[in-house]
Protein backbone atom coordinates (compact mmCIF):
# COMPACT_ATOMS: atom_id res chain seq x y z
CA UNK A 1 0.00 0.00 0.00
CA UNK A 2 2.77 2.42 0.95
CA UNK A 3 4.69 1.56 -2.21
CA UNK A 4 1.58 2.30 -4.28
CA UNK A 5 1.13 5.69 -2.54
CA UNK A 6 4.77 6.57 -3.20
CA UNK A 7 4.34 5.70 -6.87
CA UNK A 8 1.21 7.86 -7.12
CA UNK A 9 3.04 10.77 -5.47
CA UNK A 10 5.95 10.40 -7.91
CA UNK A 11 3.54 10.35 -10.84
CA UNK A 12 1.78 13.47 -9.55
CA UNK A 13 5.11 15.30 -9.33
CA UNK A 14 5.54 14.70 -13.07
CA UNK A 15 2.00 15.69 -14.14
CA UNK A 16 1.32 19.34 -14.90
CA UNK A 17 -1.64 21.63 -15.49
CA UNK A 18 -1.72 25.07 -17.10
CA UNK A 19 -3.85 28.08 -16.25
CA UNK A 20 -4.01 31.52 -17.81
CA UNK A 21 -5.39 34.91 -16.88
CA UNK A 22 -5.73 38.25 -18.57
CA UNK A 23 -6.76 36.62 -21.82
CA UNK A 24 -3.56 34.59 -21.98
CA UNK A 25 -1.19 37.36 -20.87
CA UNK A 26 -0.09 35.29 -17.87
CA UNK A 27 0.37 31.50 -18.07
CA UNK A 28 1.22 29.36 -15.06
CA UNK A 29 2.23 25.72 -15.15
CA UNK A 30 1.81 23.82 -11.88
CA UNK A 31 2.74 20.29 -10.94
CA UNK A 32 0.11 18.09 -9.37
CA UNK A 33 2.22 17.83 -6.22
CA UNK A 34 1.37 21.46 -5.40
CA UNK A 35 4.42 23.24 -6.79
CA UNK A 36 4.63 25.84 -9.55
CA UNK A 37 6.77 24.73 -12.49
CA UNK A 38 6.80 27.98 -14.50
CA UNK A 39 5.26 31.42 -14.94
CA UNK A 40 5.22 33.04 -18.38
CA UNK A 41 4.24 36.69 -18.92
CA UNK A 42 3.63 38.22 -22.32
CA UNK A 43 6.23 41.02 -22.67
CA UNK A 44 3.55 43.35 -24.03
CA UNK A 45 1.98 43.36 -20.57
CA UNK A 46 5.10 44.69 -18.86
CA UNK A 47 4.27 48.37 -18.82
CA UNK A 48 5.48 49.73 -15.45
CA UNK A 49 2.21 51.58 -14.93
CA UNK A 50 0.39 48.23 -15.18
CA UNK A 51 2.41 46.50 -12.45
CA UNK A 52 -0.59 46.02 -10.14
CA UNK A 53 -2.67 44.56 -12.96
CA UNK A 54 0.09 42.10 -13.91
CA UNK A 55 0.54 41.11 -10.26
CA UNK A 56 -3.20 40.41 -9.98
CA UNK A 57 -3.16 38.34 -13.18
CA UNK A 58 -0.17 36.30 -11.97
CA UNK A 59 -1.89 35.66 -8.65
CA UNK A 60 -5.11 34.59 -10.38
CA UNK A 61 -3.31 32.22 -12.76
CA UNK A 62 -1.19 30.69 -9.97
CA UNK A 63 -4.22 30.06 -7.79
CA UNK A 64 -6.15 28.56 -10.69
CA UNK A 65 -3.27 26.25 -11.66
CA UNK A 66 -2.73 25.12 -8.07
CA UNK A 67 -6.45 24.43 -7.66
CA UNK A 68 -6.43 22.27 -10.81
CA UNK A 69 -3.35 20.44 -9.55
CA UNK A 70 -4.97 19.89 -6.16
CA UNK A 71 -8.10 18.43 -7.77
CA UNK A 72 -6.02 15.96 -9.78
CA UNK A 73 -3.99 15.05 -6.72
CA UNK A 74 -7.11 14.45 -4.64
CA UNK A 75 -8.60 12.25 -7.37
CA UNK A 76 -5.43 10.18 -7.65
CA UNK A 77 -4.86 9.86 -3.91
CA UNK A 78 -8.55 9.14 -3.19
Amino acid sequence: MQQQMEQIQADLANRTVEATSGGGVVKVTARCNGTVASIKINPDALNPSDAQLVEDMVLAAVNQALEQAKEISNQEMG
